[in-house]
């Protein structure tokens, strides 16, 4: 594919015709994951969702992903299951250098690595917006805004992740979406509950293995366990484990979660942190199994209380509620996944801010557009004004 001369005009309803768009992925991963992890999927399955919608899409990524688009490799694999040490900053500056090359080519650069390429793409003019997948309650943060990032405009997975930060240039909150037929709803689970994930304090899963003996109830733990969580593991969550009651898988590859989390009652998710969004409640919607979840970040927004699960403010409310967990319609929960977090959905929502970001008045369109999305979606910062921290005790 030759490159242009420029950026074309793009129409009002550009979204509806063919857009030149590059998704940059972080390299940590290769796009989708191999194992976990959880931003380098969502860029999978919204880079494929574009093609899909017959859009043109290049795919900056590591070289062993796997993609429909055009795939421009940064690195010859994944940085975190490289044999070699590899220096992370040398494979970002052969992505950002070759995204450089390139940039002219695009209608729209949509960036999913943080800070690290909006001076560059300020500086090349190239129409760009990134979204930020992780935690902004950072010291650091509250004056890099205006001072280093001045024209970037960020998208937000939830409104709660936008709490820290409430006057940075917002261009909308686009919820996470799934291929919709990736994960099929079980209808007749065996009845243990399940925590997926990693395993870290503020995930909690001690707290998840207290729930489940409290309640009776066999736990079984399938999670990454990061080198610099190790340690923790050893000594806190490993002695815990006894292969029967509480039993660890480990870390599992995507084509056992249909079989993990659609044969349990419930989903375990006894976060103590501001989790931005947490993409395992929407892969247990998509099975039909509801959700248990401390009341925190982006919880409030996800499920929907005693329809797709139980949002709780208590270790006793927790364990009520996984006795209550019967009384949630599988089915439901299902359903909902269906109306919220497809990944058509979620392209689409992408797309209408893509096409704002090519207005004249841009300010107007992704208001414009940010009021749609909300429509859509459900979205809305009521869901997160009132949230609090869980009581833990046990």
């Amino acid at each position: 594919m030759q490159q242009s001369g420029g950026h074309r005009p793009l129409t009002r309803y550009a979204y509806n015709w063919s857009m030149r768009i590059a998704q940059v992925a972080p390299l940590a991963e290769a796009v989708p994951p191999k194992l976990y992890g959880g931003t380098e999927r969502v860029v999978s399955w919204l880079t494929e969702e574009l093609v899909e919608l017959g859009h043109e899409v290049t795919l900056f990524a590591s070289g062993d992903s796997i993609t429909n688009a055009m795939l421009e490799p940064c690195s010859r694999q994944a940085l975190r299951l490289a044999s070699s040490h590899r220096d992370p900053m040398l494979a970002y500056g052969i992505a950002l250098a070759r995204l450089a090359g390139r940039a002219a080519h695009f209608d729209i650069v949509h960036s999913h690595i943080d800070w690290v390429h909006i001076p560059l793409l300020r500086h090349l003019g190239v129409p760009f917006v990134t979204t930020l997948h992780g935690r902004l309650d950072l010291p650091d943060l509250n004056g890099s805004f205006e001072s280093c990032f001045g024209g970037a405009r960020f998208i937000s997975i939830s409104d709660a992740q936008r709490v820290p930060l409430p006057h940075a240039p917002w261009a909308g909150t686009v919820y996470h979406g799934m291929p919709k037929y990736l994960l099929k709803p079980n209808l007749s689970p065996d009845g243990y509950p399940a925590f997926l994930g990693r395993i870290t304090p503020e995930k909690g899963p001690e707290t998840a293995i207290s729930l489940a003996r409290a309640a009776g109830m066999p736990l079984k733990i399938a999670a990454k366990v990061d080198r610099a969580d190790q340690a923790y593991f050893d000594c806190k969550v490993r002695p815990l484990i006894d292969g029967k009651a509480i039993e660890f898988v480990g870390e599992i590859p995507e084509q056992q979660k249909a079989a993990f989390l659609g044969n349990a009652a419930a989903l375990l998710f006894p976060i103590c942190w501001p989790e931005p969004f947490g993409l395992v409640i929407i892969e247990a919607m998509a099975c039909g199994t509801p959700v248990i979840a401390f009341r925190g970040g982006s919880v409030p927004e996800l499920i929907e209380d005693g329809i797709t699960g139980f949002v709780v403010d208590s270790y006793d409310e927790a364990v009520s509620a996984i006795h209550r967990i019967a009384t949630i319609d599988r089915r439901g929960v299902r359903a909902g996944f269906e109306r919220r977090f497809t990944a058509r959905r979620m392209a689409e929502d992408y797309l209408r801010i893509y096409e704002a970001l090519a207005q004249p008045n841009v300010s107007q369109a992704l208001a414009s557009a940010e009021v749609r999305l909300h429509r859509r979606s459900g979205a809305g910062l009521a869901h997160t004004r009132d949230t609090v921290q869980p009581n833990l005790a046990t």
